[in-house]
């Protein structure tokens, strides 16, 4: 079976009942688009955790350098990392019992969001999370 999207009603329902928001691969550089996306999560009431090794704070967030060491509840794992590290992603979202995990557009891995589906998370894959908040949240 291959991967396939939640509908944009699932979408919608799920941008509405997340709160934390841990982005892997946030980049501390404003010119990069992991913070231009970040930053705007931010602006529409998220709370954003970067997740980046040899990193202090992204946005005023304290960062942590894997999913395992932040401390408290994550509703959304956000994905800007190339595709070949999906599945090990994968395994620490499983292994921390994460619900949701969203791959960026551009970042395809078939295989692995849909080990995560099956697994029971909710898997949006190569999409944008801020086009898709400003589609159907505004």
């Amino acid at each position: 079976m291959t991967f396939q999207n939640p509908s944009p009603e699932e979408i919608r329902a799920l941008l509405g009942r997340v709160k934390t928001i841990a982005v892997v691969g946030l980049s501390p550089r404003p010119d990069r688009p992991s913070y231009t996306v970040a930053r705007a999560l931010q602006r529409f009431g998220y709370r954003v955790i970067p997740v980046r090794p040899a990193v202090r704070e992204v946005l005023g967030e304290p960062a942590y350098a894997r999913l395992a060491d932040i401390p408290f509840p994550v509703d959304l794992v956000d994905v800007f990392r190339a595709a070949e590290h999906i599945p090990a992603l994968v395994d620490e979202c499983l292994a921390l019992g994460l619900p949701a995990l969203w791959i960026q557009e551009g970042i395809v891995h078939e295989a692995a969001a849909e080990r995560a589906r099956v697994a029971g998370m909710t898997v949006v894959m190569d999409r944008c999370i801020h086009k898709d908040y400003v589609a159907l949240m505004v």
